[in-house]
């Protein structure tokens, strides 16, 4: 039983009602700007908007010790001004990467709820 993804999605709309299938249309793929606005929408958006505002603060303070670091004399300053720019690199990776993290958490959820109607469709049917 071949059938590709657009018999598929019309199979289910059929059997959906309409604000079915207008929720289904709604989890249809989301390209990486939308994914990105897809984090500031929901319970999390606060944690999103202050992880991003943390993330502008860290980076001034990586281009401030990148500055020191250029103008420094002694040994000793250079080590603890790059050691500032290593964690400020850090810092901002983690966040990027908790950020991607919610990103790819909220394009599973859809996949699991587009899974949902199609088994909700598939019982219906029956």
């Amino acid at each position: 039983m071949k059938t590709n993804m657009k018999d598929i999605d019309k199979l289910i709309k059929e059997t959906l009602t309409k604000e079915e299938a207008k929720f289904y249309d709604e989890l249809d793929e989301q390209n990486l700007f939308q994914m990105l606005g897809g984090l500031f929408k929901g319970k999390n958006s606060w944690l999103a908007l202050i992880m991003n505002v943390i993330n502008a603060v860290v980076f001034g303070l990586l281009i401030y010790c990148i500055i020191q670091t250029f103008d420094v004399e002694n040994t000793n300053d250079l080590i603890l001004w790059v050691g500032g720019v290593l964690v400020c690199f850090l810092t901002i990776s983690m966040l990027k990467i908790y950020m991607w993290m919610q990103i790819h958490r909220n394009a599973l959820m859809r996949e699991i709820k587009r899974l949902e109607l199609l088994i909700s469709a598939q019982v219906q049917k029956r």
